[in-house]
């Protein structure tokens, strides 16, 4: 029986060689072809010095290089640290000194800068790539340039593929508690946390969920999350590559290419965010032809209202399941399984987020840490063979959110009768932007930087197409003036797009406790004269 991804795999490579792996626009890679790549990369690596526990990032949109990286590293021992490829600067920099990795993989179009802004760190190679490599469409609704920057030929991944076709590494089999993934999240306090993600972990994730969805041998699934995010990485990539299934990539998001896709490869399951769904929804066109290979849906990362998913059923014919996870989870934990339909929860109105997988046992616990009866709410718990052991060089966090391997989740939930999963509120400000955890301070320390802040708060608003939107509130230094487009424009330059606040209001004083503490809740209500940018995820 495998117990890691990669045995997964080379039993599918020896079961069915010559059966399609991996697809990107007009391009078909079999999972020999895949395999073979893979090894010529991980000798690439491994001639460069990559050795077991090494960490190597990966800093792409969602292409075929992912899932070659991902194998390459495993097959020699090396942990795949994935990275948001909309960072930049300082919030890059800071999980780089975190993580310590010895190579970057990234696009051509971000080598020069990352070489110049990484100088110092402890990267000592990068591997570049492009989005127009294997595919011959060059669709500009996702490329904006169709010609490639000539490569170095030392730098280029599928340079590196040729130049090692045929080397071969002696086997290597990871041991489950070895590290597979380095993941960072938002935690409750402070900056980012890595999560240690075990090749146990991932397996239990990508085996169990994918029985959930109901996913088979000869399945399509389509990478619609960022594999950067651990929904993606597991719950598309992971899931597709432990069975006999296709993985679409089709680069950046983009609703019209997604449906071209979805029909073109006959695509059955995907995972992505309510974002996506609702930008499928609104694109022209869609229709349920799109969906007619379709067997399962899933979304997971935000709160679903009812009423989306009822109406994006009554035009596609296709129910959206909902999903649960962290990144503490290795993403899915929780699902509703095929065949079935959440509940509503008739106190709160909030959709059920599905039942436990199999081997996931939750808890709801109050204030004292007391177990909570069924239909009582309280803070989640989790644990399971997908829990992780810690955080990256953070023993302290790592005890206090997961002590004997329970994970407190800092969400409040009700779990019924029936065991069905209701969120109802959350312990932590984090903010949810399609799927994707804010965390306050990092915006607020952001605007901090600019010379006429005085003071900062951000809160998360309801938003009915990505969940949450940021919302920032400041006040001006005495005898200080600036505008919100100029405040804009700074926050601009120093978060990723889906961090940006879509408001800032100026006002005279934010409230705050008696004890001097800034008051985020009594923000929400305030109405002031107000910017709104345009804010998404790539």
């Amino acid at each position: 029986m495998p117990l890691t991804i990669l045995d997964a795999w080379r039993a599918r490579v020896r079961r069915s060689p010559d059966r399609p792996a991996l697809a990107y626009f007009d391009a078909v890679l079999s999972a020999r072809e895949v395999d073979e790549a893979s090894d010529a990369l991980a000798a690439a690596f491994a001639d460069r010095g990559v050795t077991r526990g090494d960490r190597v990032g990966i800093y792409l949109q969602n292409v075929p290089h992912y899932a070659l990286t991902f194998l390459a590293l495993w097959k020699i021992g090396a942990v795949a640290l994935i990275l948001n490829p909309m960072y930049r600067n300082r919030e890059l920099r800071h999980l780089l000194d975190d993580a310590e990795p010895v190579a970057l993989v990234c696009d051509e179009s971000d080598l020069e800068a990352l070489e110049t802004s990484l100088q110092g760190s402890t990267i000592r190679f990068f591997v570049s790539t492009s989005g127009l490599d294997l595919q011959t469409r060059d669709d500009p609704r996702v490329f904006t340039a169709t010609t490639r920057i000539t490569p170095a030929p030392e730098n280029d991944l599928l340079g590196l593929v040729e130049a090692y076709r045929g080397r071969v590494m002696d086997e290597f089999t990871p041991q489950p508690d070895d590290l597979a993934l380095l993941a960072y999240t938002s935690g409750t306090t402070g900056p980012p946390k890595g999560a240690r993600i075990s090749h146990a972990n991932a397996f239990a994730t990508a085996s169990d969920f994918g029985e959930r969805a109901g996913t088979e041998d000869g399945d399509v699934v389509f990478a619609v999350a960022p594999l950067f995010h651990i929904t993606g990485a597991m719950l598309d990539a992971a899931v597709a590559m432990v069975r006999d299934c296709v993985l679409v990539f089709a680069h950046r998001f983009h609703a019209g290419v997604t449906l071209d896709a979805f029909v073109e490869h006959r695509v059955t399951y995907t995972i992505g965010s309510i974002t996506v769904f609702n930008a499928i929804s609104e694109s022209p066109g869609a229709d349920r032809a799109h969906f007619a290979s379709v067997k399962a849906l899933y979304s997971g990362g935000a709160p679903i209202p009812p009423a989306t998913v009822s109406a994006f059923e009554a035009k596609f014919g296709c129910y959206i399941h909902n999903a649960y996870g962290m990144t503490e989870t290795t993403a899915g934990v929780i699902a509703v399984p095929p065949g079935l339909r959440a509940p509503v929860d008739t106190s709160s109105g909030s959709l059920s987020v599905g039942l436990p997988l199999p081997r996931v046992r939750l808890r709801t616990l109050d204030p004292t840490g007391r177990p909570t009866e069924p239909g009582v709410a309280g803070e989640l718990e989790v644990s399971g063979p997908q829990v992780v052991s810690g955080y990256w060089k953070n023993p302290e966090a790592s005890a206090s959110t997961m002590p004997e391997g329970r994970l407190h989740t800092g969400d409040v939930a009700v779990i019924d009768e029936q065991g069905w999963v209701y969120l109802v509120d959350r312990l932590k400000d984090q903010i949810n932007v399609s799927g994707y955890k804010v965390w306050p301070r990092e915006v607020e320390d952001a605007l901090y930087e600019h010379p006429t802040v005085f003071e900062a708060a951000v809160v998360g608003r309801p938003d009915t197409y990505q969940g949450e939107s940021v919302v920032a509130y400041v006040s001006v230094r005495s005898g200080s003036a600036v505008t919100t487009d100029e405040l804009m424009a700074f926050a601009r330059d120093r978060l990723a797009a889906y961090k940006r606040p879509k408001e800032i209001h100026i006002i005279d004083e934010l409230p705050k406790t008696q004890t001097g503490k800034i008051r985020r809740a009594a923000l929400k209500p305030v109405s002031a004269l107000t910017h709104s940018s345009e804010s998404g995820t790539s």
